[in-house]
């Protein structure tokens, strides 16, 4: 089977975009990932977007190819929660291996934060993810459902909320040295551990901010000049839609979608240099770290405390990831995908790792642990 490359990678600055709508982000990162892959709009012949809470339009994809010029053969939009931005990179990749398409261009964006209704649409939004019946009519919102998870999390660990912050007190680290990050401000252990109550035990510090933003992925059969990334496998899992009825407290199906993509790229979890995991909430980032396999059960935390970074594990959200580069639905994900990519191609700059980086996996999750995606990317070329 044909191989597939990341040949163009492209996130906008997270933040605030006043006077821009989701158009306008997606075109600006489906541009830079163009010339970063050094192809025009005639070239591609395929384009998969996802979804826009603030242009919930039926047709995005098609609508999005008409703004910005282009005429592909294939054109789809995916809906997947924050497993939308890996779910649409992963049918990319079969689109190019079965022949369907040569140059596939990924993007993805929104105005999320500074659209009309800004972020109090985008959460009575992104609420109807719960259960029609058994929890939206009891008000939670997707910190509730978050919350729910995180107690339960500590409960059976032995974590700590202490534990916690100490993800989102890296994540501020490693966006401090990340152009258009949303969060720069320095954040202390203890200015974390006392932000503002959100919904029990988790606190502000624990939560990604809300962002507009865009991200950009080309996708084609033939490797870049700049660094061939290739990705080597993809798997999912879905194992439940609503968190009131999940079953299984210990898989929620972050294992399962890693395992098949570790089986199809023929990787080893120890071969792995890199990382990319979803953090949309701090319990978010340890639960899959530990249910696949990269953190001990209840130690993500300390072990992100411990020195991560630069320690003999593996490099971890080195932009800042979704708690702090930032959150625009769709994009964000996608966000991780683009750091390790430029990672893989020595293209970083200040925050290049020391280490190697041949070999990276990358995991996004869609609504409450609901929906899992997993991405390995080889380097098979400089």
């Amino acid at each position: 089977m044909r191989a597939a490359f990341i040949t163009g990678a492209s996130r906008t600055a997270f933040g605030r975009h006043e006077g821009y709508d989701t158009l306008d982000l997606m075109s600006i990162a489906a541009r830079e990932a163009l010339d970063d892959a050094g192809l025009t709009n005639e070239q591609i012949d395929g384009v998969v977007t996802g979804y826009s809470t603030s242009m919930p339009h039926l047709m995005l994809a098609t609508l999005f190819c008409e703004h910005f010029g282009l005429k592909p053969s294939y054109a789809n939009a995916l809906q997947l929660g924050g497993a939308t931005g890996a779910a649409m990179v992963m049918q990319a990749k079969l689109l190019v291996q079965v022949g369907q398409c040569e140059r596939v261009l990924v993007v993805a964006g929104e105005n999320r934060l500074t659209s009309e209704g800004g972020r109090d649409q985008a959460i009575q939004t992104l609420a109807q993810v719960g259960h029609a019946h058994q929890e939206v009519p009891f008000g939670a919102m997707i910190p509730g459902y978050y919350a729910l998870l995180a107690g339960q999390y500590i409960a059976r660990t032995g974590a700590s909320e202490t534990d916690l912050a100490q993800i989102a007190v890296y994540m501020r680290r490693q966006a401090q040295a990340t152009d258009g990050a949303h969060l720069t401000t320095a954040l202390t252990l203890e200015e974390a551990t006392a932000s503002r109550p959100i919904a029990t035990p988790l606190r502000i510090a624990d939560c990604c901010p809300i962002s507009d933003g865009a991200a950009a992925f080309v996708v084609t059969r033939t490797p870049s000049e700049q660094g061939a990334v290739r990705i080597a496998g993809a798997g999912q899992a879905h194992k439940h839609q609503h968190i009131s009825t999940a079953t299984d407290w210990y898989g929620f199906g972050a294992a399962d979608a890693a395992a098949r993509a570790f089986a199809e790229a023929g990787i080893e979890r120890s071969e792995i240099d890199l990382l990319g995991i979803y953090d949309s909430f701090t319990v978010t980032l340890a639960m899959l770290m530990e249910e696949i396999g990269f953190a001990p059960e209840g130690r993500a935390g300390q072990q992100l405390a411990s020195g991560f970074h630069d320690g003999p594990d593996q490099p971890l959200n080195t932009h800042g990831g979704l708690l702090s580069y930032g959150h625009p639905g769709v994009a964000g994900g996608m966000a991780h995908l683009v750091e390790v990519t430029r990672q893989m191609q020595r293209r970083a700059g200040v925050r290049q790792t020391k280490g190697p980086a041949k070999a990276a996996y990358v995991h996004a999750d869609g609504g409450v642990l609901s929906a899992h995606v997993g991405l390995v990317l080889a380097t098979d070329r400089g």
